[in-house]
């Protein structure tokens, strides 16, 4: 099933990283939070990437482009025949990463809009490039197809800064963007997706959480996968801290590889 990870945003509470780089290349020890995302999916079986570029997406072509170079050790001759002699090896030969321009200013469901072309199956798998979860990815798919929901995301119980959703046996009742109390779920992106969602979806200002989600909840359409696990996202400076902190110390949660 193909992976669709938003990584195009411009990260504006993360200044001090954003300014010259996208929020999904911000590292996490040494490699940016957009490869602990996908490290995640493939070790659930997902290694087919579509990434939604926008600000600054060349660092991520970059990466990618020079995937072997940027996460090995090398030795390099300086002659103009001189071979170079990688040190180490890596488990990401199997990957295929799709990395399409969907434009700087685009929001969240004109950036969707856009890469559906690139999806052959009715079914795919799309979230954030900016939250790292332990959350089970063949339990959110199985409970996905047991609703026959157009759209399942994963509801999850951070702080309270966020959107509350209201469930009901597993389908969202309410989708509200910022409740006055702190909520029990928020939505933690890692959905599952019908791509006829696609007719939900306007031009690049639709924002996907707002119109096309409220729309299908109204419908009883969009479900929510309860994860009482792991999730973080890296919204600001404390949170990059937060995790790398995790990290660092051998204690993330979400390295289920």
């Amino acid at each position: 099933m193909k992976v669709v990870i938003l990584c195009g945003g411009l990260g504006t509470r993360l200044r001090e990283e954003t300014e010259y780089r996208p929020k999904p290349m911000v590292p996490i020890g040494n490699r940016p939070i957009l490869w602990h995302i996908m490290k995640h999916y493939a070790a659930h079986g997902h290694k087919d990437f579509i990434l939604c570029l926008g600000y600054k997406g060349e660092v991520i072509k970059d990466f990618f482009r020079n995937y072997h170079w940027n996460t090995s050790d090398v030795t390099i001759g300086l002659g103009q025949a001189s071979p170079v002699q990688w040190h180490n090896s890596h488990d990401e030969d199997d990957w295929k990463v799709t990395m399409i321009d969907t434009g700087e200013k685009t929001l969240t469901g004109g950036r969707l809009k856009r890469v559906l072309p690139f999806i052959d199956d009715e079914e795919f798998l799309l979230t954030y490039g900016d939250g790292v979860s332990d959350v089970n990815v063949a339990e959110v798919i199985a409970f996905h197809r047991s609703k026959g929901a157009t759209v399942t995301l994963t509801g999850v119980r951070p702080g309270g800064r966020f959107g509350e959703i209201g469930l009901d046996n597993g389908m969202v009742t309410s989708f509200l963007e910022k409740p006055d109390e702190s909520p029990s779920y928020i939505n933690g992106g890692f959905f599952v997706m019908k791509k006829a969602v696609g007719e939900l979806l306007s031009g690049d200002d639709c924002i996907l959480e707002r119109s096309p989600l409220e729309t299908l909840s109204k419908a009883g359409q969009l479900a929510a996968y309860q994860h009482d696990g792991f999730w973080q996202c890296m919204d600001n400076v404390r949170e990059m801290a937060l995790l790398n902190e995790l990290w660092n110390g051998g204690k993330a949660p979400w390295k289920t590889w």
